[in-house]
């Protein structure tokens, strides 16, 4: 282990084994890396640990500075634990370089099946009494990390001290279909709702819309703007000042007649994929529970005919900007993604998912849970997170505009203050 500073905190790298596939203890070894940050003058003190589940899939924990956003308040009470989910940050990562060691799409697919919640809960457990020395923990779930959490609780609860979620409340056996079709209508609202914001930039988005459904654009990374992808650009709206990021990007993407490079630039930089190819290839996966999610946000997308770029191109309609899905084009289109695209339609395809959730379990937990649900959440639909607060015993919820899905980071520790005021009786 490594440990160094920074103001206010002392930080300590460690890494840990463990077995790619759980059923498989003595098979295949992978490593998970996780930071531990304790407040300076804290090191000695007995604190219990807070472990932190990212969003995602397939992005690394934050690499905090000092004690900014959340941490600051994490630290006040816990000694805090960073988790680089598997094939993230500085666990062994699982990239279109590191599977390119496995021979085929199918060998490839099978290692990528062991990377959603479950096994990153299976991780979790084996870890922690190396950490804790067999005490429960804590844990703070931001999104697919409270769906992380939700599967923790299901099947290790004993494990667990107290668990927060903040935007992270999945619906425990909704097919992944209808998980699509509930965002699809809070992301189309989002849309207008930016363009009530900023009205000029109805014209802008069809501007673009019009060049690129005449020609895509090369992307400088090497891959291709189309249309579809434009849209994708919509992602951003979920967020606290996204919707202020895609004005500024339309109202600076031409030179002269053309798209301008530093319009290409940044649009690529929301686009790629390079550093999180697990979010693309295991979005849909984190959903599915004993079937296939055959490509769900393109299939549904059909029933949402007001997302045709094309037709409103033919028409007085604004271009409508897609949330969070991921389509099959997006694995040929992107250069990180294009040599994994036949696994990636193995997993589409795939029908065994395991079950990552079990309603019985948590109808009788006993692990204090506070989740903050966010109104109009644009990534995990609202309804399904309210009847999964339901169906959890105990669960205190509270329900805020207050903030967007980024309301922890944003929030400078005042959700995750509450939620911890909520969790122990406190409010």
């Amino acid at each position: 282990m490594v440990s160094y500073r920074q103001p206010g905190t002392v930080l300590t790298d460690r890494v840990f084994s463990v077995p790619l596939d759980h059923a498989r203890p003595g098979g295949e070894q992978i490593e998970v890396f996780a930071r531990e940050v304790v407040a300076r003058g804290r090191e000695p003190a007995d604190l219990p640990w807070l472990v932190f589940l990212q969003g995602g899939p397939g992005f690394a924990a934050p690499r905090p500075v000092g004690r900014e956003n959340w941490l600051d308040r994490a630290l006040r009470d816990y000694r805090v634990l960073l988790l680089d989910q598997r094939g993230t940050g500085r666990s062994t990562p699982a990239t279109r370089q590191t599977l390119a060691r496995l021979p085929t799409a199918e060998a490839q697919a099978g290692y990528l099946a062991h990377f959603r919640a479950d096994s990153i809960v299976a991780d979790a457990e084996l870890i922690r009494p190396q950490v804790t020395g067999g005490a429960p923990w804590s844990v703070l779930g931001q999104s697919f990390g409270g769906f992380c959490a939700v599967s923790y609780l299901s099947v290790a609860p004993g494990g667990l001290r107290e668990v927060f979620i903040t935007g992270g409340l999945p619906g425990l056996a909704t097919a992944t279909d209808d998980v699509y079709r509930l965002t699809y209508a809070v992301v189309a609202a989002k849309s207008r709702a930016h363009y009530a914001r900023y009205p000029q930039d109805v014209a802008a988005a069809r501007r673009v819309a019009a060049v690129l459904a005449d020609r895509p654009a090369a992307l400088p990374g090497g891959g291709s703007l189309t249309v579809q992808r434009f849209q994708e650009l919509g992602h951003a709206l979920g967020s606290s000042t996204g919707s202020h990021r895609l004005h500024y990007l339309l109202e600076d993407a031409f030179a002269g007649t053309e798209l301008s490079d530093d319009f290409l630039y940044r649009a690529e930089e929301s686009l790629r994929y390079g550093s999180a190819p697990l979010y693309a290839l295991l979005h849909e996966a984190c959903y599915a529970q004993g079937a296939p999610t055959r490509w769900a946000a393109h299939r549904v997308r059909a029933e949402f005919p007001e997302f045709d770029a094309l037709a409103a191109l033919g028409s007085d309609a604004p271009v409508l900007f897609t949330g969070e899905m991921v389509y099959p084009w997006v694995l040929e289109q992107d250069p990180a993604l294009r040599p994994l695209a036949a696994a990636g339609e193995l997993l589409a395809q795939r029908a065994d998912w395991p079950v990552l959730y079990d309603a019985g379990q948590l109808a009788r937990t006993d692990v204090p849970v506070a989740a903050a649900v966010y109104v109009d959440d644009m990534y995990v639909p609202t309804q399904l997170s309210l009847q999964t607060a339901a169906a959890i015993r105990g669960l205190r919820a509270w329900v805020t505009n207050e903030y967007e899905h980024d309301g922890l980071r944003v929030s400078n520790g005042a959700v995750l203050d509450r939620l911890i005021a909520m969790a122990r009786g406190d409010v």
